[in-house]
């Protein structure tokens, strides 16, 4: 059987570096201009020390020119394009018709892949742009499992890619409209300000013309429930959930299809593919960690497969809840969270080996510890993982001595051979450079209740319970 690609982002040139060292098979990036991600941190001479480390190592990068483009990115076209030829990634992402039309005429050696912005959600589109030249097409996240396997069956000859992990768009794959109206900020030129996170109060307004808070207080939140109801859709009542902070009406979980990863697997997908390029280097090597491992152990025997033994790598990472997706069908309350826009979890990053001096490894910090407290050292080729617990703190640079030490600044710790329970030769094979550590943190009242109830409703739709009503 054919193996399927692991596609991990990389929105910074230390998140590429992760993200190959624990298992991607591939990297998806881009700069600023022409292309969605307006808050990447690579800069030329980046991308071309990325290229040249991701090809050294047998993997692959792909490119983002996904911007739906007027006149001003016309007229810049053909010295971005000229750019990608001197790059030479193994593939460019690309979502406007002209755009791709362009690079046909132009630049006809680059790999042309459409990009998820391209809302790919049926065969038939599949087959149009495979006509045109695709080589590979990315589905939209609206698309069904069911769906999904169709398309494949349909269109054999086409490399096809699905998300199988991160955030969910409240909207149609990014074309919400909510961003520029609130923000002036457009999410189709890659600028969301994330409205659907934000809070909303209810307000009521009054006859007069004025505008009033309308407070769900302890007295009438047990009298009354607060529905919605569109104006072409008479019954239907939308419920509006409100605590202290407000209420969070498009609010969606994040996606993670670990438990449905066989199902994907199973039907021939290309490319698996995580969003979160503007999430730490932590998130991308806990994420293409698991997602390798279960990869890995899928083909060498997919009738004993189990997703539960990934999962407490992939709740070690904040999120908001974790839901299905479309994988099963239509989505249901659950999906969605009206509780909190925060993400939660138990672990916080707790920092990683930027390099070894010697048999001294130098570690940055990138949140608080205390002396006595664990850090997991996360081994990028299985799931195990190195625990060192520090009793004081050595500076990098000064030397000076401390009992705890906090992130900021580019802060490093010296960690001197004696301090690991291991040989450290064998240290230093298992924790290279750009391994990540976590430190643990727990929760308590409130967020332990919403965090486990979190964890109770993916269960809930894992076992494709109903929705509740």
């Amino acid at each position: 059987m054919k193996k399927a690609e692991l596609l991990l982002p990389a929105g910074s040139l230390v998140k590429l570096k992760t993200a190959i060292l624990y298992g991607a098979d591939a990297v998806y990036a881009g700069t600023p201009d022409m292309s969605l991600r307006t808050q990447s941190k690579f800069s030329l001479e980046d991308l071309k020390e990325g290229i040249d480390f991701v090809h050294a190592h047998g993997k692959k990068i792909y490119l983002t020119l996904n911007l739906y483009i007027h006149n001003e990115e016309a007229a810049k076209l053909p010295m971005f394009v000229k750019t990608l030829q001197e790059l030479k990634p193994d593939g460019v992402l690309v979502a406007d018709p002209g755009v791709f039309y362009y690079l046909q005429q132009h630049a006809p050696e680059l790999n042309r892949f459409v990009s998820t912005q391209a809302n790919i959600c049926s065969w038939q589109t599949v087959d149009f742009w495979q006509s045109m030249g695709a080589k590979l097409c990315v589905l939209g996240r609206e698309v069904t499992f069911a769906e999904m396997k169709e398309i494949r069956e349909k269109c054999p000859d086409v490399l096809l890619e699905c998300f199988v992990h991160g955030a969910m768009c409240m909207s149609y794959s990014g074309r919400c409209l909510i961003s520029n109206f609130m923000a002036d900020r457009s999410a189709n030129r890659g600028k969301c300000a994330h409205c659907c996170r934000w809070h909303y109060k209810l307000k009521v307004k009054m006859k007069d013309g004025t505008i009033k808070d309308l407070n769900i207080t302890p007295e009438n939140v047990q009298t009354l429930d607060f529905m919605l109801e569109e104006e072409f859709r008479p019954d239907e009542y939308y419920e509006i959930v409100e605590d202290e902070h407000g209420g969070y009406l498009l609010n969606s979980k994040d996606m993670c299809l670990m438990p449905r990863l066989n199902d994907i697997l199973s039907i021939g997908m290309d490319s698996l593919k995580v969003e979160g390029r503007n999430k730490t280097e932590y998130y991308a090597g806990t994420v293409a960690r698991a997602y390798r491992q279960a990869i890995d152990d899928y083909y060498r025997d997919p009738q004993s497969w189990n997703y539960e033994k990934y999962m407490d790598d992939l709740y070690s990472l904040q999120n908001r809840g974790y839901c299905l997706g479309f994988h099963d069908g239509k989505l249901t309350n659950i999906s969605q969270n009206y509780e909190y826009t925060r993400t939660l979890g138990e672990w916080l990053f707790a920092g990683s080996i930027v390099e070894w001096q010697g048999d001294d490894a130098v570690f940055e910090i990138r949140n608080y510890i205390n002396s006595g407290e664990f850090i997991d050292f996360l081994i990028p080729s299985s799931m195990e993982n190195v625990r060192l617990v520090l009793d004081s703190f050595e500076d990098a640079d000064s030397g000076e001595i401390t009992t705890k030490v906090s992130a900021g600044e580019g802060k490093k710790i010296r960690i001197r051979p004696d301090r690991w329970k291991r040989p450290i030769a064998e240290i230093k094979r298992l924790l290279p450079q750009f391994v990540i550590a976590r430190k643990y943190q727990g929760l308590k009242g409130d967020n332990a209740q919403m965090y486990a109830r979190k964890k109770d409703e993916f269960d809930q739709l894992i076992e494709g319970c109903p929705a509740q009503e």
